[in-house]
């Protein structure tokens, strides 16, 4: 240990850690330390010429181990051991010690900053020590892809592989693909029928030669790693056969129970028991609502059988679910967003009063095939408002529900009331907001367009919608009660109608989600991205990617921009034919290990199996992702990680807790 060289060098980041910490003062401190060859401060390390430091001292000065101290390994770890490689030192004789969010960023205090750097400093440097030489495994990357969602982020990623070449299993829970999108009448700014520029690319899905559509399904398990996942879908029965069907829609047609509400229509109307969710519908084929079923509930009916025209005939009542088992590289999830519950604000009226609707419910109803021809009426479908109140924010920026803003609020609201005067040209129409966001391209020149139509807007958070009349204008009207800040003044507006544009947020299942594909998911349930800026496609589970709105709220070009992105990173990986996994894995000494099986059951990869015959445990490297819950677990620590084993994590920690104070200031403690 004692003929170890190290090169130490402290980063200035600018001034993100220089401000606070004495870049200098940590230089010249680490240079007296023990192993230390070589100790420098450059005012950026991960600059080309940062790197031609570490370079060319290990070649020049023999170093046999490299420490640098900037920011988070998450972001230069791989650029600083990529540049030990190129000096021709193995890349993991190198540890970082992270001064910038761990020290600059946490304080003011420039001694106790300073201080502190020396201390991580240090614990690098005692760690570094005890690094091994170890060894990239290469990985071939089956070329095959699963992309699960198929809304707008899903359709785009799954058809920019397909073109590629590549093959693609589109996985679908609901009857049809298309997502949310599929409800829009029109898309801002630019006003296109949404079905019109939606179609097209779910009839490209259904029929490409590259895409295996499965719809009806879900996932059920997953196995495996980058370039080699075994994963289980359920395709779940339709009761109507797929092979012979036509899509002719006389089953529909014939139903007798029209008693479903539609989730489709947002509730706005009934459905039959077997239905399409739309007359778009990719595929086709209609599906059985079993639940609701009066065959599968009484044993009575099968009208849908009797006049089925098909020979043979198509409906089957026996169909079962199937497990399909499919193996691919890669995963893209796309799985989307659901709206807030508007019911869980009761002040504003909604599920109360009739004649406050919901965003995606006023979709349905301007839509030329919802349930009102796309006439805009109250709930009694036959009279029009003649003014409407259209809520901003419900849901988002709230601290009772989701701090965050769901960033397409303000434009489907002005895209609401320009659908209002469209087809009502007489209508008021109020926009209640807390703040106008038009971020996007084309964004602010349609809110100007709003201003020129004559909408009102009115620059506060509503308090309350009621009907409780003040006066005789009032009677039969809504209320709502804002505060128009921009006059500082409580302002009560009359209105016919309420439109509430809800928050965006996580699908209900989202955790459920990440836990089956083995990645991470946010407080508020959106899945976390390996860095939010420079790696916003990939997750910290290699091979798992997110697209859409799974990832956070995101309007459509962002959401078809990331499902293209997310296309390409797979596109890049299966041409690359091989990966090179990181060596970090857990191995069991078998010659020790008791048999307890306390690791297998641990682990959250399914990477240990125990070989009954001689009564070990082994640990699959391919499977393990190196997260050492089996070397925390095992009773007799006879399971190892490599790269942190018990020798580098101890130095570490000596290393951070030794005390690094000027010796006159230790006496004087």
């Amino acid at each position: 240990m004692s003929e170890e060289k190290i090169g130490v060098y402290i980063c200035h980041c600018g001034t993100n850690i220089a401000k606070v910490v004495d870049v200098e003062d940590v230089a010249e401190w680490a240079g007296n330390q023990p192993n230390v060859e070589v100790s420098r401060e450059y005012k950026f390390m991960c600059s080309s010429l940062g790197q031609d430091l570490i370079e060319e001292d290990i070649k020049e000065k023999g170093l046999t181990r490299i420490v640098v101290s900037s920011c988070s390994p998450h972001m230069h770890e791989k650029t600083f051991r990529t540049a030990c490689e190129r000096g021709g030192l193995n890349p993991f004789m190198f540890e970082m010690a992270n001064i910038r969010e761990h020290d600059s960023w946490t304080t003011d205090d420039e001694t106790a900053a300073t201080q502190k750097a020396k201390a991580l400093t240090n614990a690098a440097i005692e760690r570094v020590v005890h690094h091994e030489a170890l060894e990239q495994l290469p990985v071939e990357i089956n070329p095959n892809t699963l992309v699960v969602g198929g809304g707008i982020a899903g359709i785009t990623a799954a058809l920019e592989l397909a073109d590629g070449g590549r093959h693609v299993y589109l996985v679908e829970r609901e009857p049809s693909i298309g997502g949310h999108m599929a409800q829009l009448d029109k898309t801002f700014p630019t006003l296109d029928c949404s079905a019109c520029i939606l179609t097209p690319k779910m009839v490209d899905a259904g029929q490409h030669p590259n895409i295996t559509l499965l719809t009806w399904s879900e996932v059920e398990k997953v196995d495996g790693f980058i370039g080699n996942f075994t994963v289980s879908i359920r395709k779940k029965a339709r009761y109507v056969n797929e092979e012979h069907c036509t899509g002719c829609g006389i089953c529909i047609e014939k139903c007798p129970f029209n008693v479903v509400d539609d989730i489709f229509e947002a509730g706005m109307g009934d459905r039959k028991v077997i239905y399409r969710p739309f007359p778009q519908a990719v595929p086709k084929y209609p599906v059985i609502d079993k639940e609701n079923c009066v065959y599968f509930q009484k044993g009575k009916c099968k009208a849908c059988e009797k006049f089925c025209p098909t020979e043979p005939n198509s409906i089957e009542f026996d169909q079962q679910d199937e497990i399909l088992t499919v193996d691919v590289g890669n995963i893209i999830l796309a799985t989307g967003f659901q709206l807030f519950d508007s019911t869980k604000i009761p002040q504003y009226g909604y599920g109360r009063l009739p004649n406050v609707f919901t965003g995606i419910e006023f979709e349905r109803m301007v839509n030329a095939s919802g349930p009102t021809d796309g006439k805009i009426v109250l709930r009694d479908k036959k009279t029009a408002p003649k003014s409407v109140a259209i809520i901003h924010c419900v849901g988002s920026r709230d601290e009772n529900y989701h701090k965050y803003c769901s960033k397409i609020c303000c434009m489907y609201s002005l895209k609401f009331a320009h659908l209002v005067h469209e087809r009502i040209p007489d209508a008021e129409v109020y926009n209640c907001y807390i703040d106008m966001r038009t971020p996007g391209k084309g964004y602010e020149e349609f809110y100007n367009r709003l201003l020129e139509e004559g909408t009102h807007f009115i620059r506060g958070k509503v308090a309350e919608v009621t009907n409780a009349a003040r006066k005789p204008e009032e009677k039969g009207k809504l209320i709502v009660q804002v505060e128009d800040t921009l006059i500082g003044r409580q302002r009560r507006v009359p209105v016919d109608m309420v439109i509430l544009s809800p928050a965006m947020e996580a699908q209900p299942d989202s955790k459920e989600i990440s836990q089956l594909f083995k990645m991470g998911c946010d407080f508020d349930g959106f899945f976390t991205e390996r860095h939010p800026k420079l790696d916003p496609v990939a997750t910290m589970t290699d091979g798992i990617l997110i697209a859409g709105a799974c990832q956070g709220p995101k309007d459509v070009p962002d959401s078809v921009a990331q499902g293209a992105a997310a296309a390409a990173r797979v596109a890049g990986l299966i041409n690359l034919g091989t990966v090179m996994m990181e060596p970090v894995r857990a191995s069991i000494n078998q010659e020790d290990c008791s048999g307890c099986r306390i690791c297998n059951n641990m682990c959250p990869y399914n990477a240990i199996v125990f070989h009954a015959d001689r009564k070990v445990s082994e640990v699959i490297t391919a499977l393990c992702q190196g997260c050492g819950t089996c070397v925390a677990a095992c009773p007799s620590g006879i399971i190892s990680g490599a790269h942190f084993t018990n020798d580098q994590l101890f130095s570490q920690i000596e290393g951070i807790l030794w005390d690094v104070r000027p010796e006159k200031e230790l006496v004087s403690a």
